[in-house]
């Protein structure tokens, strides 16, 4: 009985100090412990899991189809559901181990369990509790989550805002149009496909947008730029309606649609020649370049020039759509133009239907009228045997009346919001050379007004309609020994170039031989970026962000943990 008072005696006491004086402390320890284990838990996932540079690993990256989108758009969340769909269930099963394991030590080990009862009760009570810490712990951490992506967005919209707008007041300041050049389209183009360098992916939204402000990542890794200014016109560049290649320096670089307008063998192709050569002329005249788009196109001219030096004609163009003639100019200061040349074959401006094929001709704000005088109802009249053998024999002569042609290609202009209104109209009369050695052509040669000669020839009303029409009319006469810089200069107003300023101690005329090449007046965009095996720089930056503050709160809250163990442990 003794024994058994004493053992009752010891119990309680034991009790009594497990209770009052060793529970409050071991309980407190037990749940600074926990709380502290839980958060290491948390930090050493989140480490491996945002400290990667792999795509793979406990949050893949999944390769997109064409570009990734930014991080803070869906990858942070990604990244965070990885997290705790690792972290949670792992300090669950922990904690569920730590606790049965407590149980099997403390109560179930044999009689010795009801004297252990204080000490199982706080540790269990600790870890339990560490629960209330640890969830504050998770919103605490999905805060932070959403602080990032909230700061993050934010300067990125600001970004996306900025950039778009300096963009239009780029494209509008410099007037920028893009049209395509290909026949069955000459669509307008808002914004072009571009080309990524490193493996050729199509990229049909590079703007500051969902995959970036200042650069999209490919998904091949390379970085591309999202404006122009920004250096997005070094990238090859193809029309979103129909896939054709655009010219290199699309959107930064006004595009001048320039429509030779004139009958059968009127001279539109010869014409378009002698403006090319005059203009690369007095483009070398002035230190400026001038260089063809397309390697067809030079090897054309080649051919043309050496037909004019042996005195030849060239062949009649086909009668298939054209492909614009492109040139790219550029001369000292900002002026800058890719000219289209637009030279179809005569007969496409013999009807309505042949007309409204031309699609080209609802972009432009400028146009080449071309006359051959000898298609002048009056003209030919007036021509004498001698005179019309000499004609016939040197050149072909066309059948349409240009007032004809004219009056069906502004019948067209009118379907456009601007009812076809043009800035400026440069109005050709070819084959000078022998004009003037007839008897209606002599008052040319002695110096008289050219618009007023069209007058007095049956095109007044012509000329009437394009001063209506046009903001400004200019006309020259054409032959083969024109002046180059009246050719030149015509050409240059016509584009909106300013090409009157040649050095005088500068050749008016290309050497022998001397044809615009093809190189490219912009360096291509160089292929930069991680491998595809690493995520984009952009996600990396994110993700060391959101660990940079997981590591700032893990700083935190053992520093707070501290304080309460400094509070509430006796140290002293």
């Amino acid at each position: 009985m003794i024994a058994v008072l004493l053992l009752a005696a010891v119990w309680v006491a034991i009790m009594y100090v497990g209770f009052v004086v060793v529970f409050p402390y071991l309980f407190t320890v037990t749940l600074i412990g926990a709380a502290i284990g839980a958060l290491g838990y948390y930090y050493v996932h989140a480490f491996q899991t945002l400290a990667r540079i792999a795509v793979d690993g406990p949050s893949p990256v999944s390769a997109p189809e064409v570009s990734y989108r930014h991080y803070l758009l869906a990858q942070v969340w990604r990244d965070w559901w990885a997290i705790a769909r690792k972290v949670v269930p792992g300090i669950w099963n922990r904690a569920l181990g730590a606790l049965t394991l407590l149980t099997q030590t403390f109560l179930l080990g044999g009689l010795w369990g009801f004297f252990t009862l204080p000490f199982w009760l706080a540790l269990c009570a600790g870890i339990v509790a560490a629960a209330v810490p640890a969830v504050v712990l998770g919103v605490a951490l999905t805060v932070l989550y959403g602080v990032v992506a909230a700061i993050g967005l934010a300067g990125w919209l600001v970004c996306v805002l900025v950039l778009a707008a300096v963009e239009r007041l780029f494209m509008a300041y410099g007037r920028i149009l893009q049209t395509c050049p290909h026949p069955f389209c000459y669509e307008k183009v808002g914004l072009p496909v571009y080309e990524c360098p490193g493996c050729g992916a199509r990229h049909p939204r590079l703007t500051p947008g969902s995959g970036g402000a200042f650069r999209h990542v490919c998904r091949c890794g390379a970085r591309l730029p999202t404006t122009v200014p920004l250096g997005r016109f070094r990238l090859a560049a193809y029309c979103p309606h129909c896939g054709g290649r655009l010219p290199e320096r699309i959107g930064r670089v006004r595009v001048e649609p320039l429509p030779f307008v004139g009958g059968p063998a009127a001279g539109k192709t010869t014409f378009m020649f002698l403006g090319i050569r005059a203009l690369h002329a007095r483009a070398s005249a002035v230190d400026g370049r001038l260089a063809f788009v397309e390697q067809r196109h030079a090897q054309a001219y080649a051919g043309a020039i050496r037909e004019f030096q042996r005195g030849g004609q060239l062949a009649k163009t086909g009668p298939e759509l054209p492909l614009a003639t492109m040139v790219d100019v550029e001369l000292p200061g900002r002026a800058r133009r890719i000219l289209y040349l637009f030279d179809p074959a005569g007969e496409h401006y013999t009807g309505a239907t042949e007309v409204e094929s031309l699609r080209y001709l609802d972009h432009g704000e400028a146009l080449l009228f071309v006359v051959d005088p000898f298609a002048l109802p009056q003209v030919r009249r007036s021509l004498t045997d001698d005179e019309r053998g000499v004609v016939e024999g040197s050149a072909a002569s066309s059948e349409e009346d240009p007032a004809d042609t004219l009056q069906r290609v502004l019948n067209e202009l009118r379907s456009r919001p601007d009812r076809g209104r043009q800035r400026r109209v440069a109005v050709v009369v070819t084959k000078t050379d022998l004009l003037e050695r007839t008897e209606i052509g002599r008052p040319l040669l002695n110096g008289a007004d050219l618009r007023g000669w069209l007058g007095e020839v049956g095109l007044g009303n012509t000329v009437r309609t394009l001063d209506q029409v046009a903001g400004h009319v200019r006309y020259l006469g054409s032959g083969l020994a024109t002046d180059p810089a009246d050719v030149a200069g015509l050409l240059g107003w016509v584009s909106g170039l300013p090409v009157n300023g040649a050095s005088a101690d500068r050749p008016a005329t290309p050497a022998a031989g001397e044809v615009p090449g093809t190189a490219p007046l912009r360096s291509p965009w160089p292929v930069r970026g991680r491998d595809a095996s690493r995520v984009p720089l952009g996600y990396q930056l994110g993700r060391w962000a959101v660990l940079a503050g997981l590591s700032v709160l893990m700083i935190a809250a053992l520093t707070a943990s501290v304080v309460v163990a400094a509070a509430k442990l006796p140290w002293g």
